[in-house]
């Protein structure tokens, strides 16, 4: 054996500690990684997708399939919470307070756009407190009258309405609701007065207008599909400027003699403001494939929902425009909830 000086020793000792830090610096990215690659792991847990809507409406049903779609595509639960009430404004307010990370999402419809018209006292913005990440589609509106109306067209109703001015009726399931706004709409291009009669939801509705209690009413396309294959709804016409593929025989109402008439409901997938535009891709490219699957566009047509994918910037800019055409059709009507 070789004797061990100090030198020895020293020298040693150097070398261990140059080992060292060189093993540390080498081991630094490796630390680091994992929050590098944070994005690229998205999602690695739960994401909650809330919907401002009561379970069973138009934007719960579009959800679950939205939500099993983007499970399957990306490896994780995409969990539905309905937090319905007040115009959908308390979900949507716990989505724009969430971290803007990916795990908080919505699926929000035409009220987003429609609120800020009707309440002064929204808690958020509904353009800049929010990522519009993608369109998923529209719900058509149809123009209907039970099968015991006397009206067998739009033209009919309408003439009837300029005869008789205020003595026709239309419903809707609330004030400054879509179907409101419709008929509103309706009135303005078509230059008739009808009353307005609000309802709390669109079942008490329905069953009204299936009794003949009220003259008429706009129904999205879903809610009224299975009533008009069964008979016990007329459907006189159609809000889209083309014809529904569920109701091919079903003219528009600009066909009706409605210039330039056009009004459906849509619905949006978004994330809080600030949410990265990584994740907002991989979210885009997901939903493209959740949406092409055959089981979602069969369900979509049978119900009469129209998809119609979107980008992040398209999606952005319809919300803005349907925000500046509701507040001025709320406006010009004079429509008030507070």
């Amino acid at each position: 054996m070789f004797p061990i000086t100090s030198r020895a020793l020293r020298a040693a000792g150097r070398l261990f500690a140059a080992t060292a830090m060189l093993s540390a610096a080498a081991a630094l990215p490796v630390i680091g990684a994992p929050a590098a690659r944070a994005a690229d792991k998205y999602p690695a847990r739960t994401v909650r997708l809330i919907v401002p809507n009561s379970p069973g409406s138009t934007a719960d049903v579009v959800a679950r399939v939205v939500a099993e779609g983007l499970g399957q595509d990306l490896g994780q639960p995409f969990y539905v919470e309905n937090i319905p009430g007040a115009a959908g404004i308390p979900g949507t307010r716990q989505l724009v307070s969430a971290a803007a990370d990916g795990y908080t999402l919505a699926v929000v419809s035409s009220n987003h756009a429609i609120n800020p018209g009707l309440y002064r006292n929204i808690p958020y913005d509904s353009v800049k407190d929010i990522t519009a990440v993608a369109l998923i589609g529209t719900t058509p509106l149809v123009l209907v009258v039970g099968a015991g109306s006397p009206y067998k067209t739009a033209q009919e109703l309408i003439a009837a309405a300029r005869a008789h001015p205020g003595s026709l009726s239309y419903g809707s399931s609330g004030k400054g609701s879509v179907l409101h706004l419709a008929g509103e709409l309706l009135k303005s291009k078509a230059g008739i007065d009808m009353l307005h009669v609000p309802y709390k939801g669109v079942n008490t509705l329905m069953t009204d207008v299936l009794g003949g209690q009220i003259n008429a009413a706009f129904l999205a396309t879903p809610s009224a599909l299975p009533q008009i294959k069964a008979g016990k709804l007329r459907a006189l016409a159609v809000s889209t400027p083309t014809r529904l593929e569920s109701l091919p025989g079903v003219p528009t109402l600009a066909e009706s003699g409605v210039k330039d008439y056009a009004y459906d409901a849509w619905i949006a997938l978004v994330g809080p403001a600030g949410l990265p535009r990584d994740i907002t891709a991989r979210l885009q490219q997901a939903m493209a494939k959740a949406l092409a699957a055959p089981k979602a566009k069969e369900l979509f047509a049978a119900q009469g929902f129209v998809l119609k994918s979107g980008n992040g910037e398209e999606t952005a800019r319809l919300i803005r425009d349907e925000l500046g055409r509701s507040q001025a059709l709320i406006k010009s009507a004079s429509i008030s909830v507070e």
